[in-house]
């Protein structure tokens, strides 16, 4: 789809350098780019680094369109992989989910099965098959039915937006990190022309990206657009356990859990989460109730101990979908906001580049265009 507007030459900020922002600024740069990287705090050290960092198609099965857009998200990630190196972040050990309620255990078979008829791999096992072949450290009845998601993964964010930045740099790309963009300047046709940041330093530049995670729609606020976003707060824990007992992510009763590298492990729960009403719950006894969860599925954890926790915003727009690709009413402005970024950044980064570059969108991004809020601020 003809969009109208793109960048042949000029500077580009990125605003944001989570996976979004780090995957669209490697993206840009390794294609010749001028990237200017722009980061409140340090990158991947966000939002980025504490999300359960689970690559997958298998639940996004809402609409079809965003499934796709997620089987998308998975292939780019084995690309990725392959161009710049799989190690310290890439973890393509697959995904397991079960239930000890007869309706969730329902839901998710059901769900599997239509991701079957999609083409998605799904295989069953039993608990006791599941003991045997797979993760012998855990407790689960030897008949509960066990999805298997064989080509799903998971993701260490911080290492990937690391590894992504560090190339951005050796391209040209400039990285400022602990620095706020406080304005972005426009033509008299409304264009961006520049980046304003905290230290006063004003960048001329020819677009923007706004990938600013939780802070999007205030940087969109900028621009004098509107883009609504959920308040949605999630909780992370991390434990540390030597060795880790489980050998890839999973969907356990009231509990998910996954390695997250050497004698690590993160945790975290939907139902943990919606006791989160003001942010400002203590985070130590939120731990506590993720730790004694894991203990039930994990025993070999009796002796583990929590060694950080963080109640993080999800980067959700109102309507629970992307927002990905230009504002026609702001020449050079760009979104790229998700909720799913670990799984579409590789993908998103990629097609981002290619319609900021060449005025292109892709009809991966027909349902996910940032028009469809269309609201001034």
């Amino acid at each position: 789809m003809e969009i109208g507007s793109m960048i042949q030459s000029g500077r580009v900020a990125v605003i944001g350098v989570g996976v979004l922002g780090a995957c669209v600024g490697w993206n840009l740069s390794r294609q010749g780019a001028e990237v200017v990287l722009v980061d409140v705090g340090r990158p991947g050290e966000g939002v980025t680094d504490w999300s359960f960092s689970w690559v997958n198609a298998s639940n996004k099965t809402v609409r079809r369109s965003y499934f796709d857009l997620n089987v998308a998200g998975m292939a780019a990630h084995r690309e990725l992989a392959a161009t710049i190196g799989p190690d310290a972040w890439w973890y393509p050990s697959g995904h397991l989910r079960w239930a000890d309620d007869p309706a969730a255990e329902a839901r998710f078979l059901k769900t599997a099965e239509l991701l079957g008829s999609w083409g998605y791999r799904v295989e069953l096992s039993t608990g006791a098959e599941v003991r045997r072949r797979l993760e012998p450290a855990l407790a689960l009845p030897d008949e509960v039915p066990v999805v298997l998601y064989p080509d799903e993964a998971w993701v260490h964010g911080r290492h990937l937006v690391g590894r992504l930045v560090g190339q951005a740099v050796a391209a040209g790309a400039e990285l400022r990190s602990r620095t706020e963009v406080r304005d972005i300047g426009t033509a008299a046709d409304g264009s961006v022309r520049s980046v304003t940041l905290s230290d006063g330093t004003t960048l001329a530049v020819d677009a923007v990206v706004n990938a600013a995670g939780p802070g999007a729609s205030r940087i969109a606020g900028l621009v004098a657009r509107d883009l609504p976003m959920r308040r949605e707060p999630g909780v992370v824990t991390r434990i540390a356990c030597a060795p880790v007992p489980i050998h890839r992510a999973m969907h356990a009763p009231h509990i998910e859990i996954r390695p997250d590298g050497d004698g690590s492990m993160v945790l975290h729960s939907r139902e943990i989460d919606a006791l989160v009403d003001t942010g400002e719950e203590d985070p130590a006894e939120l731990a506590r109730l993720l730790h004694a969860s894991v203990r039930q599925v994990v025993p070999r954890l009796a002796d583990s101990r929590v060694t950080r926790t963080r109640v993080a915003f999800r980067p959700i727009p109102a309507d629970g979908f992307p927002s990905v690709g230009a504002v026609p009413s702001v020449p050079g402005y760009y979104e790229a906001v998700s909720h799913s970024g670990i799984t579409l950044g590789p993908v998103l980064g990629r097609l981002l580049a290619a319609e900021i570059l060449g005025g292109q969108s892709d009809e991966l991004l027909a349902d996910f265009r940032p028009e469809r809020f269309s609201g001034q601020a």
